[in-house]
């Protein structure tokens, strides 16, 4: 096993949850690792974070509570 591959396993235990929010993010709870496009993990930073599914936060993958400007819809 690589050095990345350890770096991006998370730690067993808790289980993990994920919830869509109407209209709104993907708030994760639990012990995750959100993997980056072309290096190491994204640091979380708290235990339950909300990922944005509008694609417009200025702060991705989190959400920054855009879509309530802009109408967006799930």
């Amino acid at each position: 096993m690589s050095e990345d591959e350890r770096t991006l396993r998370a730690p067993v235990g808790d289980p993990v949850e994920i919830v869509p929010c109407p209209d709104g993010p993907l708030l994760v709870r639990g012990p995750v690792v959100i993997a980056g496009a072309t290096g190491p993990g994204v640091e979380r930073g708290r235990r339950t974070i909300a990922l944005c599914r509008c694609g417009l936060s200025t702060v991705k993958p989190f959400c920054d509570g855009t879509h309530k400007l802009t109408g967006f819809r799930a």
